[in-house]
């Protein structure tokens, strides 16, 4: 994108890992309308073609066809903390110039899954990051539940991906609040925490905390990118050049929607690169 070598922050691989986790949520009461229970993508009332994205499907080398083809040099996908031995970890290995992972856990299980979290770490050079999300156990970021997870990612030196704003998916989403974050900031000086899913309506919030905090930060992920907030690309123009990062979506967000309408974004010339590659090799020690 824009002759540079771009960083994408979220993108999958039609791994078909989306029918599992809506069962699950259905199981443990958060889906309750009839409509998302039929879904095969967390928020497919949001994206309208995700439905024949994920069931038409792609080959591997179709995928990094079209990473080419738009200028997406590498891609973080996710990993779940119960796969050892998982399709994307294989595709990880065998392309590590083009893939990086990061772990998807739920503090939920406490040590287990911080055990989980630091085999995989140490096991496979490609994971760069854990995940998650808090509408996912309805407890916002600063309960204790969290903690284990943030005191490992210090200790293993990763960041931790959080969702904030009001979920896609027809679950509550008070806890998403980033304001919550303020506090894990301050108790975790050391922790680096990447905010996803562009925080609305709170943005102006995530833009405040990210001018207090030094190791907070941003990703536009989940945004077909004309609907990116104002406020969010003022702030990348301005005191928050080091601060925000490119996401896209695939393949809820078509690669072609994110690059076309990634350069139509008002950006100034020098912030190109920081936004699109180098604050993400920064974070993420690509």
């Amino acid at each position: 994108m824009k002759g540079i070598p771009t960083i994408d922050c979220m993108m999958g691989l039609h791994e078909g890992g989306e029918t599992e986790i809506l069962r699950k949520w259905i199981e443990q009461g958060l889906l309750r309308d009839e409509e998302s229970k039929g879904y095969v993508q967390p928020a497919e009332h949001l994206f309208k073609d995700s439905r024949d994205a994920i069931q038409r499907g792609a080959m591997l080398k179709d995928i990094i066809a079209l990473m080419d083809e738009v200028g997406v040099e590498k891609g973080l996908v996710g990993v779940s903390v119960e796969d050892d031995h998982g399709p994307n970890l294989d595709i990880i290995e065998q392309h590590p110039d083009r893939f990086a992972g990061y772990v998807h856990l739920n503090p939920y299980f406490g040590m287990d899954h911080v055990r989980k979290l630091e085999k995989l770490v140490k096991n496979h050079k490609g994971i760069k990051a854990a995940s998650c999300a808090a509408f996912e156990i309805q407890r916002p970021y600063n309960d204790k539940i969290y903690y284990p997870v943030y005191a490992k990612c210090v200790e293993l030196d990763i960041p931790i991906i959080i969702y904030v704003g009001i979920p896609g998916p027809r679950i509550p989403g008070d806890c998403q609040n980033p304001m919550y974050l303020d506090e894990v900031c301050w108790f975790f000086p050391e922790l680096k925490v990447v905010m996803r899913h562009g925080g609305m309506p709170w943005e102006a919030l995530c833009i405040s905390l990210m001018l207090k905090w030094p190791n907070l930060y941003y990703s536009t992920s989940a945004m077909v990118p004309k609907w990116i907030p104002k406020d969010i690309i003022y702030f990348a123009n301005t005191r928050g050049k080091d601060k925000v990062m490119y996401a896209g979506y695939y393949p809820y967000i078509d690669f072609h929607t994110l690059k076309n309408g990634i350069e139509e974004l008002p950006l100034r010339d020098h912030i190109w690169s920081k936004f699109l590659r180098e604050n993400a090799i920064k974070v993420f020690k690509l």
